[in-house]
């Protein structure tokens, strides 16, 4: 594999979004729609919030298909956190599909840019102010972005006594290293 492709960088990334589909594919409306308490995300909000923070930022950016994710996913939200179909959210089969295509979008963009395309720019304003934010920062905060609310679906899942194995136990390694010879 080419040490300059993104797909080499981030190896486990795959694995990870693959115990995050699992996690929600097998979920029941009442375990999605679940939530610690009243004011707080249900499961599905958040599972959601996290494929939707993924298309939100790739756009930014312009990464391969992200315009395609934003206007294909583009009814369910009306700003970051507002949700317009509240129903979606408790939901696997469309969960999934998010999560599904807001990856397609993560894996294009990762077989596409190499580590020299890390480097480029663009402009973000946040609160009054104007930054140069670069493409590796944009993939750093989803890839976090990810790991934390991959944990907080996990967290939320056991409170409800559901254990899910490769989310919680396992860390969301689906993917092996390879044996030391």
């Amino acid at each position: 594999m080419n040490p300059h492709s993104l797909t080499f960088v981030f190896d486990g990334w795959v694995g990870y979004n693959l115990s995050l589909r699992k996690a929600i594919e097998a979920r029941s409306r009442e375990e999605l729609d679940w939530r610690p308490t009243s004011d707080l995300p249900s499961v599905g909000e958040v599972a959601a919030h996290l494929a939707l923070g993924r298309i939100i930022w790739f756009v930014r950016m312009d990464a391969p298909l992200s315009r395609e994710m934003a206007e294909r996913f583009k009814d369910l939200r009306d700003s970051d956190r507002n949700w317009v179909d509240p129903t979606f959210c408790g939901d696997a089969t469309r969960l999934v599909e998010l999560i599904d295509a807001s990856w397609q979008m993560i894996g294009a963009t990762l077989l596409a840019w190499t580590v020299d395309d890390l480097s480029v720019s663009y402009p973000h304003e946040y609160q009054g102010t104007k930054y140069a934010v670069s493409r590796q920062w944009t993939i750093w905060r989803i890839l976090t972005h990810d790991i934390h609310h991959g944990g907080q679906i996990s967290e939320m899942l056991f409170q409800q006594s559901i254990e899910i194995e490769e989310l919680g136990n396992q860390g969301g390694h689906l993917t092996e290293p390879p044996v030391w010879q």
